[in-house]
């Protein structure tokens, strides 16, 4: 997807502050945080919505869950966290390839 701003971060053609990487995901720092910490998980391999993963991707999808608890207290997030996936426009999703939102480091009752 040559049009996708992730896959473009993925092929380091835009730059971003890792937290992570493996052959199979990125995690870096959201760019407009919206809590103190603020980073996302996303596949290197293009998926553009949740709604839109097949059986295939369900390894894929348990190490993005599973790694977001590692990650989360290594960026100091040691009393809790929240994850947000958004998928499609009813769900606010603005960037069209899968990403998980892993944010805390402040009160998120109101987020």
């Amino acid at each position: 997807m040559t049009d996708c701003l992730f896959c473009k971060i993925i092929a380091g053609e835009i730059p971003c502050r890792k937290v992570y990487e493996s052959e199979e995901l990125l995690a870096f720092h959201d760019i407009n945080p919206v809590a103190p910490v603020h980073f996302m998980i996303i596949p290197k391999e293009h998926i553009a919505r949740l709604d839109e993963a097949h059986a295939r991707h369900e390894l894929l999808l348990g190490r993005m869950l599973l790694l977001a608890p590692l990650l989360a207290k290594e960026q100091g997030l040691t009393d809790g966290f929240r994850t947000v996936i958004n998928t499609g426009p009813g769900g606010g999703q603005e960037v069209y390839h899968l990403h998980m939102h892993v944010f805390g480091g402040a009160s998120l009752h109101r987020l």
